[in-house]
């Protein structure tokens, strides 16, 4: 799977999860990815929120990862 294959398939991913978060008056966008390594960033009450890393391990992760099997962990890097 080539890079620019592995991004449109990550932000598909993305695309998927991002009304749940805008639900809560959040979002998320795609920093970079690297060697198996999603960075993204989290936006709006995402930022502040005290299950932030569940939802970014349980939800977000595991979305990724249906799309991409082979994406070792997502990390969200701070503003």
């Amino acid at each position: 799977m080539s890079e620019q294959e592995i991004t449109e398939k990550v932000e598909l991913a993305l695309s998927e999860i991002r009304p749940f978060l805008e639900s809560d008056g959040g979002d998320i966008s795609l920093v970079s990815i690297n060697k198996g390594i999603v960075n993204v960033q989290l936006h709006g009450n995402c930022v502040s929120c005290h299950v932030n890393q569940m939802t970014l391990k349980s939800g977000v992760e595991m979305t990724i990862k249906k799309y991409v099997p082979h994406i070792e962990k997502v990390i969200n890097v701070p503003v």
